[in-house]
């Protein structure tokens, strides 16, 4: 395996942690009427390829899923990176 796969991988599972907690964390925050994350925050670290994890943990913890903007913009997001990884991957063949 290169070293780029290795940093790559690394880069994914932090992204995915971050995406998860920030999620548990704005939860939290909603059920304690404190601060909230802001939702360009999340939509940003679900654009940086934590989209998956996000919307998996959004599900399972019952949060934001009667929000349209985020059922639909985080599915459309991993299309997005999905299509862009094709793309690049094409490029580079």
């Amino acid at each position: 395996m290169e070293w780029y796969h290795i940093l790559i991988i690394i880069y994914a599972v932090v992204i995915n942690i971050i995406a998860v907690v920030i999620t548990v964390k704005d939860k939290e925050a909603a059920k304690r009427k404190k601060w909230r994350i802001p939702e360009k925050t999340l939509f940003t670290v679900a654009a940086l390829s934590g989209c998956i994890t996000m919307y998996i943990t959004m599900h399972a913890i019952h949060h934001k899923t009667k929000h349209k903007r985020f059922m639909i913009g985080i599915p459309i997001i991993f299309i997005c990176e999905v299509l862009a990884a094709i793309g690049i991957y094409m490029l580079l063949k």
